[in-house]
């Protein structure tokens, strides 16, 4: 490329940086340093941990591809970057980023709810996808952690404390995300077997749902390993289906199942500690340890609690 062209490219990487640059000081403005304050997304889990206080002051962080060079496997989004819009855009260089991809939701929403999908088996948890996270801090700070880089950490992973938060120790404005090869090729397949010897001589299974009864795997990657993995499934009683059965709505630590004699309909998420269930069951108490912590945390961060009041990590499932 000649110096004519770098300067072309140098001069619009300025542009959208300078862009970038102000959205993210516009946001940080709206939030402020008083009163409470809470971000809105797409309100697909808008209720899980807790309702905001009714008349709560409601802000949206910024939305809009920032950067994208699919050589890196990197992508910057502004945190109200619909997921949809997101998994569309990698679609067309063969990506994709580890975020569930629920209708309506956002990618700062999807990270501060936490959730897996039913691909952290294969895929891992979607902590792993957070590379660096620009928030609002409680005293209207723009906060920068993490960085561009998967080795991007020495000491203690801001990025990992904040999926999960529900937005109660920083507001997330603007992401970067590590993104994966789309894989050539997809199977979901079912059967009546034992789960456990299913995931013991599978390689790399991307998804194992078990109701008590039936098993659906799901497999994923290159097509010569598909079928490999296929061929030993089909061995142990599975044929291919269409897709996953529908999800129970209610999602609850698989030691709940363990704990009780559940009598509703469920699906146990195997190997993520995760299951789905028909209708709610008691939760144990968190360990005495764990909610000291949450609260120094808490203390630490928004001392005055004004950021997504009225939420609890601890409470979300």
């Amino acid at each position: 490329m000649d110096s004519a062209g770098q300067a072309v490219i140098a001069e619009v990487l300025e542009v959208i940086e300078k862009r970038t640059g102000t959205a993210l000081e516009s946001f940080a403005a709206e939030v402020g340093s008083d009163d409470p304050v809470a971000v809105e997304g797409g309100r697909t889990r808008w209720e899980v941990g807790g309702r905001c206080p009714e008349g709560i002051r409601l802000v949206r962080a910024p939305a809009g591809i920032r950067e994208f060079d699919p050589a890196d496997m990197t992508i910057r989004v502004g945190a109200g970057t619909p997921v949809e819009e997101l998994d569309a855009a990698l679609a067309e260089a063969g990506q994709r980023a580890n975020l569930p991809l629920v209708s309506g939701a956002t990618v700062g929403g999807v990270l501060a709810v936490g959730r897996d999908d039913v691909y952290a088996l294969g895929r891992g948890r979607l902590r792993d996808a957070l590379l660096e996270a620009v928030y609002v801090a409680d005293d209207g700070r723009l906060v920068k952690a993490g960085g561009p880089t998967v080795k991007n950490v020495s000491g203690f992973d801001l990025c990992r404390l904040l999926v999960g938060s529900l937005g109660t120790l920083g507001l997330v404005g603007e992401v970067i995300l590590r993104t994966w090869p789309r894989p050539a090729a997809r199977l979901w397949m079912a059967g009546q077997c034992d789960p456990a010897e299913l995931r013991r001589k599978l390689y790399w299974p991307c998804s194992i749902l078990w109701d008590g009864l039936t098993v659906w795997l799901h497999l994923e990657g290159h097509e010569s390993d598909v079928e490999a993995e296929a061929a030993v499934a089909r061995s142990l009683g599975c044929e291919t289906v269409d897709g996953p059965p529908p999800l129970p709505e209610c999602r609850v630590p698989a030691a709940a199942l363990e704990a009780q004699e559940f009598r509703g309909r469920y699906l146990v998420q195997v190997g993520t500690g995760s299951a789905y269930v028909s209708e709610p069951v008691p939760l144990p108490e968190p360990d005495p340890a764990v909610v000291a912590l949450h609260r120094r945390l808490k203390a630490q961060f928004d001392p005055r609690g004004r950021l997504n009041p009225g939420r609890d990590p601890l409470a979300a499932t």
